[in-house]
């Protein structure tokens, strides 16, 4: 108890301390005695320091909170999780201690089992937030606040509690929406806001569910615009309001209280807020709410090919100095990519005459497409530019995608040695051929050829950027690799073309990566 009062305590002084500190740091000059203001009000004569916001400094968000808060919900979802995957994202949503399993619950069988005599998986209660965007009772919430929820309680301010379900969701851009059950309405709600956006530096407000303690109100600034946290489909909003575990699908609010995104992760070395928050931009929320509510899923173009970035270093190595775009990684069997022609080691440039600026680019403007639509692809393969005319299909879920994703068994590192054969190293390698031996040593598919990586100079920049033995070099510079003879005399080109680097392609655990590897000598 001592302890809790004293972080309290610290937590008040230090925020006293800042506050002083931006005062002197700012060179602000206290008015005088009965000074006017740059707003017209009169400052009267007192004994104590004055403080006085700068001009556009709101005096308080008491009027803001009052308007909106009545729409921000908490909701707490009990689900069944299986602990041996389970994932998080960094901070949020907030876990509520709860039953473990083991018991009895009502659809147990004895000692905690399914009708069938499967281990019941354990039940946990957790707690995110959300808000009302319409007066019949649609709610905008994060997916990883009610995925896998068996049961959802919504808590309104006044703390009423309600059943809700979930009418859609969507993995991708981690939305979903709720529908409240057994009242009609109406409630109170708020509106995206699309038309103005605040600018960095100006203020905004987050109302939520942190911890449990609903209806929180915390203030910030937009710290950025399009932030990349490694999410394919969303440019996230960074702010510094605070925001902490289970403020999970709560909004941002604008200082005219209009939603501007929805909150759904935190950077944080510790698991609470440190000022820096991610929220997903209010017309990516309402494009996929809309439909969500209008059919429950979301549908999404889809080429079935792996992509990375292109990179400046990429470039100069295939002498394509400036060039940005993504190149193909690997192609899915059967799907678009592979039927229509397009190859590992392509650079895709531009989609239906737009330029493509990097993986996620390109993943977005196929997404924007329908199935069965026909996307024109400008690639550079064998340093030519040329077309490529695939039809979409259905993207699968982020789910479907990781369950058939190509890694497998293949790629293991064997044992220690240099395998027979093996000639002079190449780019800081010893190369070996890929043969029977070697393939079957390794659990390798009888479709994949190249030259077999058998050791690795950790001084070089191959064992810099982590190749390693086992891994097979498929392609260089756009070239296929069969033998190591065949990268010894890419390599030796590109010294005499004066290329700093070679592009290759490196097959390992069951999908091709690729990596320019500086040239030496």
């Amino acid at each position: 108890m001592t302890s809790k009062k004293t972080g309290y305590l610290l937590g008040a002084v230090a925020g006293a301390g800042v506050m002083a500190a931006a005062v002197a740091g700012a060179g602000v000059q206290l008015p005088s005695a009965h000074a006017q203001l740059p707003n017209g009000g009169l400052i009267k004569a007192s004994t104590a320091p004055i403080f006085a916001p700068p001009p556009g400094a709101p005096m308080s968000f008491a009027d803001i909170f009052d308007r909106v808060s009545p729409a921000v919900v908490s909701i707490n979802v009990t689900s069944r999780v299986d602990t041996s995957a389970l994932r998080q994202i960094p901070g949020l949503p907030f876990v509520l201690p709860g039953p473990r399993g083991g018991g009895q619950d009502d659809d147990d069988d004895q000692g905690g089992r399914t009708e069938r005599g499967q281990p019941r998986l354990p039940t946990q209660q957790s707690s995110g937030s959300g808000f009302f965007i319409s007066a019949d009772g649609y709610i905008v919430t994060n997916n990883h606040v009610v995925e896998n929820a068996e049961s959802i309680k919504v808590v309104l301010k006044d703390e009423t509690e309600l059943d809700a379900e979930v009418v859609g969701r969507d993995e991708a851009t981690d939305l979903a929406v709720l529908k409240v059950k057994g009242r009609a309405g109406p409630f109170p709600f708020v509106n995206f806001e699309n038309a103005g956006k605040p600018r960095v530096g100006d203020w905004v407000i987050t109302v939520g569910n942190p911890f449990g303690l609903g209806g929180t109100a915390t203030a910030g600034i937009v710290s950025a615009y399009g932030r990349d946290i490694g999410e394919t489909f969303v440019d996230y909003i960074q702010i510094d309001a605070p925001i902490n575990r289970g403020n999970s699908g709560g909004p941002t609010f604008d200082v005219y209280g209009r939603v501007i995104g929805v909150n759904t992760a935190i950077f944080s070395p510790s698991g609470g807020s440190v000022g820096i928050g991610f929220a997903i931009p209010s017309e990516v929320a309402e494009t996929v709410t809309k439909q969500l509510i209008s059919g429950g899923k979301i549908e999404r173009g889809y080429i079935g090919a792996t992509i990375q970035n292109f990179t400046t270093e990429m470039a100069e190595a295939q002498g394509l100095e400036n060039q940005r775009g993504a190149i193909v990684a690997d192609i899915s069997p059967g799907g678009p990519s592979q039927r229509a022609g397009l190859q590992i080691g392509d650079v895709v440039v531009a989609v239906n005459g737009v330029a493509v600026k990097s993986s996620s680019d390109l993943t977005r403007q196929v997404a924007r497409v329908r199935a069965g639509e026909n996307l024109r692809l400008d690639v550079i393969r064998d340093g030519k530019r040329r077309n490529v005319d695939v039809r979409s299909g259905v993207r699968p879920s982020e789910r479907e995608l990781a369950a058939n994703d190509n890694t497998g068994p293949g790629g293991r590192p064997g044992a220690p040695g240099t395998a027979p054969g093996a000639g002079a190293p190449v780019l800081g390698m010893s190369l070996g051929p890929l043969d029977d031996t070697a393939r079957n040593r390794l659990n390798l598919p009888a479709t994949v050829r190249g030259a077999l990586v058998e050791n690795v100079d950790q001084a070089s920049d191959a064992g810099a950027k982590g190749l390693r033995r086992g891994d097979v070099i498929t392609l260089a510079n756009g070239r296929a690799v069969v033998q190591p003879t065949d990268l010894a005399a890419i390599v030796d080109a590109a010294k005499k073309a004066g290329r700093s680097s070679v592009l290759v392609g490196v097959y390992r655990n069951g999908r091709t990566a690729f990596l320019p590897i500086k040239v030496s000598g």
